[in-house]
This record gives structure tokens, C-alpha cells and sequence, in this order.
């Protein structure tokens, strides 16, 4: 399985988050601490907003840990709204087009976890994109079909409703083709202005989910320096960046959660049709 994180707040440097805290993503890239899998080597990607409202991407095949360049980036690139991913292959290339993020448009989507029995309802699940979208699908992940999948189901328009609406249709083939195999995933997503985020299984065991809100100030020792008072950043992550516990709730499961403005919003979600 994949780590990630997904920052929208006051613009800090990347480096602040990927590198500097003790469980810092790059960390988590080779010592995972709450996954099923504790090395995430296939790849990694940034996903950013500038001046522009398209967002910037980096995305390479190399482990996060050994790109030379990722450093000198993350320290140099300074935005309100970013996300960042280690991937862990479930059975796709390792590829650059197959690493996370993945944009359409103004918006983002980075995930964790896995379509049960994916070779079985690959054809089917893309058979479900809409036509005018599919022509941008470049790999062959699962994740990126969920995402043009969800684009087609409303996620500009209606996000929560499109997330259920995706799951459920997914859902659907699977049991048409008797998979067994579970359906779990985190995911993120965003349009540069809001994030949203997602923790849903079928059969409740969904990959871990945390989030904090705060103003960050950096890092001293390796733990997160967060002013708990200064209410303008929020932070959205498959595990905690350090061991202080009054800084991370988990998310429940099944569950949808919207950050805009230093504020958070967690609601239930389930599969709808």
C-alpha cells in the first residue's frame, strides 16, 4: 500500500513535510509504520498549486528515497495546496505514468489501496468512463481509473456524491464477477481551493487516515512544531509525522472529509447508487 499527505493552509516549503519530521514522508517511504507493506518504492509524485490554476507535477519511477533532486525541490517550492505520494505497486508498472498524482484539469487525485480483483473488472470499470474523458487516462492503475470514473460521476460538482457513486458502481462489477478480494482505499482529492478526502473499505478494514489543522511553524527534533491556535492549515495523511498524539485524529471509516480555509468537516459516507 501507499503513504501520502495532502497539506492546504498558509504556503510553506514541501521540505517542511516531506523531509524534516521524524516519520516524514520520505521516511515513510522506506519505514512504513501503519501499512500492510513497509517500503514504498515504486515511484513518488508532487502534485502543487502556483500562480497558475493548473497545478504542477513531478512524478518519477525512482524511490523517493534516492532521487537527488527531490531535496532540492521540496525545499524551493513554497504553496498553500499540495500533495505528495510514495507508491507501493499492487500489481501495475511501475511507471511515470502510473505514479501519483494524477491531474485533470484544475484538479488533482492521489490514492491508497486496491480494487479487488482488478484484472477480473479492469475492462468493465473503464468501460464505465465517459468517452470524452477516457482519451486522457495514461496508465494502467486502478487509481487513475477510479478517477475518471468519478470525474464522469459529478466530482467537480458534487465530490461527496461522486466518491459514493464510483464505489458503488465498482462495487456492482465486482459482484458480478464474484471477486472476493476487498475494496480499500484512501484517497485525496482537489480543485486548488478545497481538499477533499476519503477512508472507505468493504469489509472494514480501510487503510489508516489522519488529519490535524493548525498553523505550522516547522520542525524542531524531528516533531512537528503545530500552533494549535492559528486555526489557517490543515494537513491530511496516511499516518502521523510524529509520535505527539494530541496533534493527529484519525478519520473513521467510511467516512468523507472537506478542508477549506483552515476549517474541517468529517462526514459518514456510504456506496449510493
Amino acid at each position: 500500500m501507499c503513504r501520502w499527505l495532502a497539506y492546504a493552509g498558509v504556503p510553506i516549503s514541501m521540505d517542511t513535510l516531506l523531509f524534516q519530521p521524524r516519520n516524514s514522508l520520505i521516511r515513510q517511504s522506506l519505514h512504513a509504520q501503519r501499512s500492510v507493506v513497509s517500503i514504498n518504492g515504486d515511484g513518488f509524485g508532487l502534485g502543487w498549486y502556483g500562480d497558475l490554476s493548473r497545478p504542477g507535477l513531478y512524478r518519477d519511477t525512482m524511490p523517493a528515497w534516492s532521487d537527488a533532486n527531490l531535496r532540492s525541490l521540496a525545499e524551493q517550492i513554497r504553496s498553500p495546496l499540495y500533495f505528495a505520494h510514495v507508491r507501493a505497486s499492487t500489481g501495475t508498472a511501475t511507471s511515470r505514468l502510473n505514479c501519483h498524482p494524477f491531474r485533470y484539469g484544475d484538479w488533482l487525485f492521489m490514492h491508497n489501496g486496491q480494487i479487488g480483483g482488478w484484472p477480473q473488472v479492469r475492462q468493465d470499470v473503464e468501460g464505465l468512463i465517459r468517452r470524452d474523458l477516457y482519451r486522457f487516462r495514461e496508465g494502467s492503475t486502478d487509481s487513475e481509473a477510479f478517477f475518471f470514473l468519478a470525474l464522469g460521476n459529478g466530482l467537480m460538482e458534487d465530490p461527496a456524491g461522486a466518491f459514493a457513486r464510483t464505489i458503488a458502481q465498482i462495487l456492482g462489477l465486482m459482484r458480478a464477477e464474484g471477486v472476493e478480494e476487498p475494496f480499500r482505499m484512501t484517497a485525496a482529492a482537489s480543485d486548488g481551493q478545497r481538499l477533499y478526502a476519503v477512508r472507505w473499505s468493504s469489509d472494514k478494514h480501510s487503510p489508516s487516515l489522519y488529519w490535524t489543522q493548525g498553523h505550522v511553524e516547522g520542525c524542531q527534533d524531528g516533531k512537528l512544531c503545530l500552533d494549535g491556535g492559528g486555526r489557517d492549515s490543515v494537513l491530511v495523511l496516511s499516518e502521523p509525522l510524529d509520535e505527539d498524539p494530541g496533534h493527529w485524529t484519525e478519520v473513521p471509516d467510511a467516512s468523507f472529509l472537506v478542508a477549506e480555509g483552515g476549517q474541517v468537516r468529517v462526514e459518514p459516507m456510504a456506496p449510493v447508487t
